[in-house]
């Protein structure tokens, strides 16, 4: 079973499925979905295009450089078939797709980081200035009698003679 990448969102398309398109130089594209066949007829570039892998890998939204993705790369070289050695193929992939997640899972914690604060910072000021909505009534009241600065009732001489 051959399994290739779409041209335009690099998502895999298996057998019986998506759009071939060949162009007169004889260079072939194939397509997953009619969505991606469209904008490719629209001249659309594909790292311009939020929802491709393209996008995601020029944007740093996605890892790109890492060494499980050499797993992957497509070999023609024929193997002769050997059980042990297919045993352990299978097991290696297991491990390498557990490395990969948690990569990943790092990658993308990583890139939110900063973000984190920022939302932490935006939420502090936001209680600061509407801290009457959350305190109760009460506290509100007993934090304004201690704001309130006494006054001395003691009558000076101008103040007499401005009365009579």
């Amino acid at each position: 079973m051959r399994l290739v990448k779409c041209w335009f969102c690099s998502s895999t398309i298996y057998p019986g499925h998506g759009i071939q398109f060949v162009r007169n130089d004889a260079k072939i594209f194939r397509f997953c979905r009619s969505k991606c066949h469209k904008n490719f007829k629209m001249k659309r570039n594909p790292r311009k295009v939020k929802w491709t892998k393209a996008y995601r890998a020029a944007h740093g939204k996605d890892m790109t450089q890492d060494k499980t993705f050499e797993f992957e790369k497509k070999r023609n070289r024929p193997e002769r078939y050997d059980r042990n050695v297919t045993e352990d193929t299978l097991k290696a992939i297991k491990k390498i797709d557990k490395i990969r997640s948690s990569r990943e899972a790092q990658h993308i914690n990583k890139r939110l980081k900063p973000n984190k604060q920022k939302i932490f910072k935006s939420e502090v000021k936001e209680i600061d200035q509407n801290i009457s909505l959350i305190k109760a009534p009460g506290s509100y009241q007993q934090d304004s009698e201690k704001m309130k600065v006494s006054v001395s009732t003691s009558k000076s001489v101008q103040n007499e003679a401005m009365e009579e």
